[in-house]
């Protein structure tokens, strides 16, 4: 069977995102890998000619070497998408054969994520503690402590509305990654942030808004900058990023004693996998419950 990428590729896409849910981000990302391998010479649009799949994979070879440069995970992204499609053309039976077993994914590994201090979210929230707030700062110590006190990605914390907040029970309606639902139970210090914000936002845009940060979503990009200034205007050593809140969130309340399946629950993980790179506060607690009480580490030998 002859192979127009023009027409696949589209149809893959769609795919992707109607029956595997796949986030928008997650879309423009594939297209982007996509387009790198099988854009025309004139790079305007995908491939147009007719091709059988070993033509396919013979065009499809030198943005691997291409790719080599890269990081790994840039690479394992890029190859990832690759597998996916070609899995898609043998699943939708327009190959005979499977590609996808050729890529290969390099191992990538694992880093510790980046997290706050206990007494570096401190230091950021007393920061807007001490005196009065314009409304933009008070959209950014919301914005902190959301996705501190809940663990949001700022994805989902920028497109939150009112409606999905029940103040009574502290429970907030989140639309995850492939539009997936979960509840979070958030502390009360997060409520009433949240009310506060509600009160500030009636009286700047003499009306009732629909999003928490406007009267429409918040750009993700704008929302990385303010959780930058909360950092700044605290005097942190490091520059911070909103997923770093969501790593100090998951962190600290391991340290705490929140199990991982509790923990993967409020993190919207499907796997226990994404979950376990936070283990490694359990090792750090133990070393030091270790070094406290074990009779030999009071010795001199």
């Amino acid at each position: 069977m002859l192979l127009i990428l023009s027409e696949l590729i589209p149809k893959y896409l769609k795919y992707m995102e109607n029956i595997q849910s796949c986030s928008p981000l997650t879309i423009k990302a594939y297209t982007l890998d996509l387009s790198q391998t099988y854009f025309d010479k004139n790079k305007k649009s995908f491939n147009s000619n007719q091709m059988s799949a070993d033509e396919l994979w013979l065009i499809t070879r030198p943005a691997l070497n291409q790719w080599s440069k890269l990081s790994l995970a840039s690479r394992n992204r890029k190859i990832a998408t690759l597998k996916s499609f070609f899995n898609w053309l043998y699943q939708e039976n327009l190959i005979e054969r499977n590609f996808a077993d050729q890529l290969i994914c390099p191992k990538v590994p694992k880093k510790i994520p980046d997290f706050l201090s206990v007494d570096e979210v401190t230091s950021v929230i007393k920061t807007y503690s001490e005196r009065a707030l314009s409304h933009k700062e008070i959209l950014e110590k919301t914005l902190f402590v959301l996705l501190y006190g809940g663990g949001l990605r700022i994805s989902e914390a920028c497109g939150l509305k009112w409606k999905d907040i029940d103040f009574t029970y502290r429970k907030l309606l989140i639309l995850g990654k492939g539009s997936k639902e979960r509840i979070l139970i958030v502390p009360e210090f997060c409520i009433q942030n949240l009310k506060n914000l509600k009160t500030e936002n009636e009286k700047y845009f003499k009306t009732k808004t629909e999003f928490l940060f406007g009267e429409k979503k918040l750009n993700p990009r704008t929302g990385y900058q303010m959780i930058r200034d909360s950092g700044a205007k605290a005097g942190l050593m490091n520059k911070i990023h909103p997923h770093s809140l969501r790593h100090s969130f998951a962190t600290h309340l391991l340290a705490s004693g929140a199990n991982l399946r509790t923990l993967q629950t409020l993190l919207g993980h499907e796997s226990l996998t994404a979950t376990e790179k936070y283990t490694h506060l359990n090792i750090d607690a133990l070393g030091r419950m270790v070094e406290a009480v074990h009779p030999l580490s009071k010795r001199k030998i």
